[in-house]
């Protein structure tokens, strides 16, 4: 699956609304925590399909980045 851009977009919007409900260094706290988990989700939701070839043969593989 590729990296679904609107996704992250929401969840920044998410991560500021959550943060516009505290003041000074809690504001910040809370957006830079929901910021790093939104930009953690959206690296982690793509997925990286490689070949391999070798002396034996090719091989293929398709899994999740983690």
């Amino acid at each position: 699956m590729p990296l679904i851009l609107p996704n992250l977009e929401i969840d920044i919007k998410k991560a500021f609304k959550a943060a516009s409900n505290a003041n000074g260094p809690a504001a910040e706290a809370i957006l830079a925590k929901q910021l790093a988990i939104a930009i953690d989700k959206y690296i982690k939701s793509g997925v990286v399909t490689t070949a391999v070839t070798t002396t034996g043969g090719a091989g293929g593989g398709v899994g999740a980045i983690s």
